[in-house]
């Protein structure tokens, strides 16, 4: 007879044991940061197509990804949970919309296109998002000036980012195809709930809005 203790213990046994074949079998394999492929001043899009890297896809990746990089700043000074894990969710979904960037319909294999997608459905969630802040803010009837919070004042600034990454999807409309059409669109309506959210954070922290008031010369 075997004790319920000590079929317990056997069964974590066997389990370290499988899991110790795994490793062996299928050893991890850490990301390199580094692969000089870059150095001669080209790179490889997702399909495998070496660019200039001022290239019209790079310029954007690299808006993209200065603007994920300063919400990611916004929200360590964020103090609401609930817009901290939007801002997340947020970077999480410029991640997948530079996948589609870095695939140009035209040198990209259907398995490729096939796994690259962004839903219009983002689109929606942000719009949502922006009612449910502005139902909670005084209405909105002067111009104000990019301040406020901590987290407010960051999100003003990635404001801008979002917009220099919008600019930067123009050259891509016409021939890059896939999904191209859904990220320009979602990136408009990004720096619209940036906006929104820089309001919503400064709201509720109890810092007034500065209002633009016109400065005549003495």
């Amino acid at each position: 007879v075997v004790s319920t203790q000590s079929t317990g213990a056997m069964n974590r046994t066997r389990v370290i044991s499988l899991a110790s074949r795994c490793v062996e079998q299928f050893p991890c394999r850490s990301m390199k940061i580094y692969t000089r492929t870059g150095d001669k001043g080209k790179t490889s899009t997702y399909t495998g197509q070496r660019l200039p890297k001022d290239d019209s896809i790079f310029n954007a990746l690299g808006a993209v990804d200065t603007l994920s990089s300063h919400i990611g700043l916004s929200r360590v000074y964020c103090k609401q949970s609930d817009l901290s894990s939007a801002l997340r969710t947020i970077q999480c979904n410029l991640q997948d919309l530079g996948s589609v960037i870095a695939t140009p319909q035209s040198s990209a294999s259907q398995e490729q296109l096939a796994s690259i997608s962004f839903s219009p459905q983002h689109i929606t969630e942000l719009e949502k998002q922006i009612d449910s802040y502005t139902a909670q803010l005084p209405p909105l009837t002067n111009f104000i000036l990019p301040s406020g919070s901590e987290c407010s004042a960051h999100l003003h600034v990635s404001r801008t980012f979002a917009r220099t990454a919008e600019r930067s999807i123009v050259p891509l409309l016409p021939n890059h195809g896939g999904d191209i059409e859904t990220v320009f669109k979602y990136l408009n309506r990004l720096s619209d709930y940036l906006f929104t959210a820089a309001r919503y954070s400064s709201h509720h922290d109890s810092v007034p809005e500065e209002i633009y008031t016109k400065q005549n010369p003495e």
